[in-house]
Parts: structure tokens; C-alpha cells; sequence
């Protein structure tokens, strides 16, 4: 649990700075789509990077709770990264947390720590032969809703759950490859699906950072990434909850997702304020 919450950290911490640089990097003629340009523009950002380079170590952890704990705790943890988004806004960017705000974040380590005492370590079964494969078609359905959810009047909510979706293929497949020598690698489908939804929930996310309501997006992205991924966890890769606590697990697991669809705004940083002439 410890790293699933280092996890949280770096991407809460990575979010204020990459919605920032999204921002910075928009352009008025860029249209209501999917915008595959923005990424290359934000990365030039040095909030941007610095974000990524917490996103990446933010995996790294990830990987390694994955390798210990339920889909449904690491899920969690993740979404409780809004969490940390708020109370680094507020403490950076001088944004005021309302007393209803903070009672979230509150609520959210309160669901976070009844995972903790209840969850048993990850599950043992491999799934079945079909999975691996299925994260590939995820991983494509998240590119399909990104070009098609772009373009609708509720576009925040689409990407939104397409980044979430995306996310939720890279929390199911890291738990398929168990073998990471290069032969062994290339020819396990759950690599190819990691990458591709991994890929695609960052260009979605990024587009959804830029365009529409980006609270309603990021309440999207905490649904997919939670809901989906769990329910595998539980059906076909065998997660499970210590004796005779699965009741507290799923009390915990709605609360810490409660607890973030309350801070969703916090999924987008503030517009800086003008500079002074």
C-alpha cells in the first residue's frame, strides 16, 4: 500500500503541472477533436516533463503494488491522487479548499485505510487465455472512443472515461505479463495491450485537460479506471479480501471513489492569474 500511495503522489503532483502546460500549449484553431498535435507542444513545457518524469516514477510504483496488493486497492489509491492534486493546488498555486473539500480528502484517507486493513494480496489465478488479448481490443476501443467522444457535445465526459479505460488496460495488464525477459515479452499480447493504453489514456487525458469540463472529465477518468479494472481483479484474476473483511474492502473502495469524484475539479489546475503590466 505504501507504494500504491508513493503512486498516487507522483500523479497527483504530475497532474497540476502537466494541466498547466496543457493549457499553455492550446491553441484557439486547434477544434473540437482529439488534438495529437497538443502532446508534442506540451512536452516542450518544462511543467509538462517534470510531470512526466513523476509520472514515470508514479509507474514504477504502481508496477510494484500491482505485484502485491488486489486491482481493486491499487485502483483506489490511484483515484485518491485527486486527493493530493487538491492539497498540492492549494499549497503551490494558492487555490482555497473549501471546508466540504477538505472533509473529501479526509473521507478519501478514511476509505483508503480500510483498504489497507482489508485487502489480501493480489490474486494467484492467470486469467483466462482470452484476457491478454482483450487488453489489445481495449486499448484500440479507448482510440475509437477518443476519435468519435471528441467530437460530441459531451466530449469532457468521453475522454474522460476513455483516459480512464485506458488506464484500467495498463492496471490489468501489468498483472498478465509475468515474465519480462525480451523473448518471453514480445510475445505476450498484455505487453502490446500496456503500451497502446497507455499511450492512448495520455492522449486522451491531455485533450481532456485542454477542452470542455475538465471536472466532468476527471470524474470520468476515476470511474473507468476504478470500476472496470476491479471487477477483473476480482472475477477471473482471483483478488481477494482477508477473512471475513470483504464488507470493509468494498465500504473502503466506494469511499475512497467518492471521496475523488468529490475533488474532481482538481483534475484541472487553475487559469494562472494575469500577470501585472
Amino acid at each position: 500500500m505504501i507504494c500504491a500511495l508513493g503512486a498516487a503522489l507522483c500523479y497527483g503532483t504530475a497532474s497540476v503541472l502537466q494541466a498547466v502546460a496543457a493549457r499553455a500549449a492550446s491553441r484557439p484553431d486547434s477544434g473540437a477533436g482529439v488534438d495529437p498535435a497538443l502532446l508534442l507542444r506540451a512536452v516542450r513545457q518544462w511543467r509538462y516533463a517534470a510531470g512526466l518524469a513523476l509520472d514515470g516514477l508514479g509507474f514504477v510504483l504502481q508496477i510494484v503494488a500491482l505485484r502485491a496488493l488486489p486491482i481493486y486497492a491499487v485502483g483506489a489509491a490511484l483515484a485518491a491522487s485527486l486527493a493530493v492534486t487538491a492539497v498540492v493546488a492549494a499549497r503551490l498555486l494558492a487555490v482555497r479548499l473549501s471546508a466540504t473539500e477538505w472533509a473529501a480528502v479526509a473521507v478519501v484517507c478514511a476509505g483508503l485505510g480500510m483498504l489497507g486493513l482489508a485487502s489480501g494480496a493480489e490474486g494467484d489465478r492467470p486469467g483466462p487465455e482470452w484476457l491478454p488479448w482483450a487488453t489489445i481490443a481495449a486499448a484500440l476501443g479507448v482510440l475509437v472512443l477518443g476519435a468519435v467522444g471528441g467530437r460530441l457535445p459531451t466530449r469532457a465526459l468521453a475522454l474522460g472515461l476513455g483516459a480512464g479505460f485506458g488506464f484500467g488496460v495498463v492496471e490489468v495488464a501489468v498483472r498478465l505479463v509475468d515474465d519480462v525477459s525480451p523473448g518471453t515479452l514480445v510475445r505476450n499480447p498484455a505487453a502490446y495491450g500496456l503500451l497502446l493504453g497507455g499511450a492512448a489514456a495520455f492522449l486522451l487525458l491531455t485533450s481532456a485537460l485542454q477542452k470542455g469540463s475538465v471536472t466532468t472529465a476527471t470524474a470520468g477518468m476515476v470511474v473507468g479506471e476504478t470500476i472496470g479494472p476491479a471487477l477483473v481483479g476480482v472475477v477471473w484474476l482471483g483478488d481477494g479480501t482477508r477473512a471475513g473483511l470483504g464488507w470493509l474492502a468494498v465500504t473502503g473502495f466506494a469511499v475512497a471513489v467518492a471521496g475523488s469524484l468529490a475533488l474532481a475539479r482538481f483534475g484541472e489546475a487553475p487559469e494562472p492569474e494575469p500577470e501585472s503590466a
